[in-house]
């Protein structure tokens, strides 16, 4: 197996924008503290729109990063936007 690559965009409302950023740093603090993850990064780009960049050893630490979002504060508040991604094990 090898390391998989995410990057795309989460692109949100304006009204919506303001959540996300207070969500971010700890969303990010989270996923970089996993057991696999190589580098994670959210960055806003543009306004409402925000750049995704995250590598994980392998499959599995991507996928146990996957579900440990979706039952996070992150997913709460963001889980309705729209996400433009590609994942790719390199």
């Amino acid at each position: 197996m090898g390391v998989i690559r995410l990057e795309g965009r989460l692109t949100c409302l304006p009204e919506d924008a303001d959540r996300v950023r207070l969500a971010l740093p700890e969303h990010i603090r989270l996923s970089r503290a996993e057991p696999g993850c190589l580098s994670f990064d959210v960055t806003e780009t543009a306004p409402c729109e925000f750049t995704v960049a995250e590598r994980f050893v392998d499959r599995a630490a991507f996928d146990a990063h996957q579900t440990r979002t979706r039952a996070s504060d992150w997913w709460r508040v963001t889980s309705h936007m729209p996400r433009s991604f590609e994942v790719v094990e390199e």
